[in-house]
């Protein structure tokens, strides 16, 4: 049960890790020569990043930004609500209000990332190329946080 409960909480620390990294990083979509890239921020060009994007100020871009906000706050809630409820729940019960919370930042995921794709994943300009690590991580994560909600839902304190 013990090594249960520290793989459940290593796999949510790095959920909320890689939440953060795709959320800030900047490099949802990469040129082909790989100078160029483009986040949810910036644009970086030959490593020099600035505020303009090629798709700024957009509603689509803010609310892919305020969804991928609002599942970093869920999951860190999340995993606290789980670390109270480890102890101070009686035995028998399940951690269901961890994996509510843990459900509302795995549809926050799901929604940020699939506005994302519908609107700026088939960018065909002449140097905007393929996706980037942020991209993969975001989806990572979404497949993650459903494997949490999962185990939060099934398991028990024993």
């Amino acid at each position: 049960m013990l090594v249960l409960l520290a793989g459940i909480v290593v796999i949510h620390i790095a959920t909320v890790v890689m939440l953060f990294v795709s959320t800030i990083a900047n490099v949802w979509v990469v040129s082909k020569n790989g100078n160029y890239s483009e986040g949810l921020w910036n644009s970086c060009d030959y490593g020099k990043c600035d505020g303009t994007l090629t798709y700024a100020n957009q509603d689509a871009l803010k609310s892919v930004q305020a969804f991928m906000i609002l599942s970093i706050i869920f999951s860190v809630i999340s995993l606290l609500v789980f670390v109270f409820q480890l102890f101070t729940m009686e035995k028998g019960n399940r951690f269901f209000l961890s994996g509510a919370i843990m459900l509302v930042c795995w549809a926050c995921i799901l929604i940020g990332v699939s506005i994302y794709t519908n609107q700026y994943g088939t960018l065909n300009e002449k140097y905007l190329d393929h996706h980037g690590y942020c991209f993969i991580l975001a989806w990572i994560c979404f497949c993650f946080s459903f494997i949490i909600v999962v185990l939060y839902f099934v398991l028990r304190k024993k």
